[in-house]
């Protein structure tokens, strides 16, 4: 039998849970969607979250690759917030990718797909 994933909840170990929450805000854009107990969970779509939670011997150590749009304009709201990131690279595929690396030095990746190609899909 195959696992059957109806939701993923992917955390992200930190040192300083409220250092950390205010820098997950500058990234998401927003203050965490839900608070339960230490953890701070941030919907990033339908049924994806990602959560903070204090764990100092585990920080550092998260590699997340989110798939977005208009990366270009979410880098410059982050560089507005003093939010540095890795060169942004663009693979053979025309995906573009940069590492953003939080306080602790997670890993929080951004990839865009190239602008789809109507002529390619048979759309005009």
């Amino acid at each position: 039998m195959t696992v059957s994933v109806t939701h993923l909840y992917a955390g992200v170990p930190v040192t300083d849970r409220a250092a950390a929450l205010k820098w997950f805000e500058v990234f998401f854009g927003r203050p965490a969607d839900e608070v339960i107990d230490s953890e701070a969970l941030w919907q990033i779509n339908e049924s994806a979250w990602i959560f903070i939670d204090e764990d100092p011997d585990r920080a550092g150590h998260a590699l997340l690759t989110l798939g977005v749009e208009g990366l270009d304009g979410i880098l410059a709201r982050l560089a507005a917030f003093g939010v540095e990131h890795e060169p942004v690279e663009t693979y053979g595929n025309g995906v573009r990718h940069v590492v953003v690396l939080d306080p602790d030095s997670n890993r929080l990746s951004l990839a865009e797909a190239p602008p789809a190609d109507p002529l390619a899909s048979g759309r005009e």
